[in-house]
């Protein structure tokens, strides 16, 4: 008889999995905020900064005493963390760089073979991409704007994009730059010998053991799944090659079990060995609220998120605003093991104001006075963190 999760249990699995379980309060070190990426996995990066960009949103929310100048430090003085591609622009810890090794070889062949690619250089591909390892090996780091284009260049950029910036997000992709830090939001790009630690320069395994350390790694961070989302967690191999490990992975790597949806429906998926041991030891979900970033790993599959939680949710920045149910930047509100409802906020950081815009409750959920205040503290953690000076709703208040 095959092992069953209940809905309950699953959820609270997959919230541990994904850092929400523990309490955020406590101070947060250097090295806390290290170990905390790593059992993540990734933290994606975004510059969408209505209330917050993604990473330093998703990093608060499990984790009171998150400030950025933690992240800064790994990045560009510990080296710890290194930038790149997951699903998405990720900050991922460094210790991984080996197995992205094969994931540059393969970008570099399907930006060749694109298009869209070539047109950005100009018809000009090699000349530019020896043109700016030249400028980057004599200068050193080396943001977009320090390649001024000349006149014809800026006039045919393809929305923004030079033949220069083609060129270093190019070898950046390609594993040729790495990211040696940011200015605001612009990326500093150097040789990834200078910015990479030597320890990781070496190594470079192929392409079944690139398979095998994905699916480990991913299967370790969500605890069960199928085949296909353990391909997708870190976007790096295809389900095809996820599915063939799967089956060939002996007992002491991954069994099958059974998991309850939230309609009740029962699936059979994959899972740790050891999962049944991890369920029995999972903390329960603080009763804290807490407001998810649209990116936020938990939620980042829409599907499962609607099959673990009931929930449905759509990120509506991209929707023509007629069309939105919602909000343009609404924010999933999580209390205990259950997503509550969703609030839209807005920093309006030229007047000092934090503006609650929208806020809805899901069905069968009350404004209770506890559950109100619950919400009305994390506005106030968010209101401190972007360093506001008021809240003001504009959203019908429960």
């Amino acid at each position: 008889m095959t092992d069953r999760l209940t809905n309950a249990d699953l959820r609270a699995l997959f919230l541990d999995r994904h850092g929400l379980s523990a309490s955020p309060a406590g101070l947060l070190t250097r090295d806390g905020l290290e170990a905390l990426i790593d059992r993540l996995g990734f933290v994606q990066v975004d510059t969408i900064s209505t209330l917050e960009q993604a990473h330093h949103h998703i990093l608060l929310t499990r984790a009171n005493g998150y400030r950025k100048s933690l992240l800064k430090h790994l990045l560009e003085s510990r080296r710890s963390l290194f930038e790149h591609w997951t699903h998405d622009a990720s900050i991922i810890p460094i210790r991984f760089y080996p197995f992205w090794k094969p994931r540059f070889r393969r970008m570099q062949a399907r930006m060749d073979r694109a298009g869209h690619w070539q047109e950005r250089f100009g018809g000009r591909k090699q000349a530019i991409l020896e043109e700016v390892l030249d400028h980057v090996h004599r200068t050193g780091p080396t943001k977009s704007r320090d390649l001024t284009p000349n006149d014809s260049e800026a006039r045919e950029a393809w929305w923004g994009w030079t033949p220069s910036k083609t060129a270093l997000e190019y070898l950046w992709r390609a594993g040729s730059f790495a990211v040696d830090g940011r200015d605001g939001f612009q990326k500093r790009y150097d040789l990834a010998p200078r910015v990479i630690p030597a320890e990781h320069h070496d190594p470079d395994p192929d392409h079944a053991a690139a398979i095998d350390w994905s699916c480990r790694e991913a299967l370790s961070r969500l605890g069960v799944a199928t085949h296909g989302e353990l391909a997708a967690f870190f976007d790096g191999i295809v389900p095809a090659e996820a599915e063939a490990w799967c089956r060939s992975a002996g007992p002491n790597t991954l069994r099958r079990i059974e998991i309850e949806h939230a309609d009740g429906s029962v699936r059979q998926v994959w899972a740790r060995p050891d999962i049944l041991d991890i369920r029995d030891q999972v903390e329960d979900p603080p009763a804290r609220v807490r407001f998810l970033s649209p990116f936020d790993p938990m939620i980042r599959d829409r599907d499962r998120l609607q099959r673990f939680f009931g929930f449905d949710y759509r990120f509506e920045a991209f929707v023509p605003a007629p069309k939105r149910l919602f909000g343009y930047y609404t924010l999933p509100m999580l209390e205990r093991d259950r997503l509550i409802g969703r609030v839209e906020l807005k920093a309006h950081r030229d007047r000092g104001a934090l503006e609650v815009r929208g806020f809805w409750l899901e069905p069968k959920v009350r404004a209770a006075k506890d559950r109100m205040a619950r919400i009305d503290a994390e506005i106030e953690r968010w209101r401190n963190f972007t360093g506001l000076e008021t809240v003001t709703w504009t959203a019908a208040r429960p």
